[in-house]
């Protein structure tokens, strides 16, 4: 991710909300601000949602939970939006490993 640039006032209201002691970091300010840009705008969650599942950052269901609905919900979405879901690839090792979990369980 690049660095973000900020204009000149915005660097100086954030230096002064944090020099008023209200957040400690920049970090904490940009999450924030995002949090409620988002709450303001769940149609951008939801596009974030959407981008980072085509780049194959997050799987369905973290997709789905970003974008605060269900998994079939979503999948609704990608199907609207013409998006293929993505089926994980998974080794014969690594299904013998989770049948063996799950018989541990049981």
């Amino acid at each position: 991710m690049q660095k973000v640039k900020l204009s000149r006032v915005y660097e100086s209201e954030i230096s002064a909300i944090i020099d008023a002691g209200c957040y400690v970091n920049e970090s904490e300010v940009i999450g924030d601000a995002l949090k409620i840009l988002f709450e303001l705008r769940p149609n951008l969650k939801l596009a974030a949602a959407v981008e980072m599942y085509k780049k194959e950052e997050v799987t369905l269901g973290r997709a789905a939970e970003i974008a605060g609905m269900g998994v079939i919900e979503f999948k609704d979405v990608l199907r609207d939006r013409g998006i293929k879901i993505i089926v994980p690839k998974t080794s014969i090792d690594e299904l013998d490993k989770q049948v063996a979990r799950i018989r541990k369980i049981i």
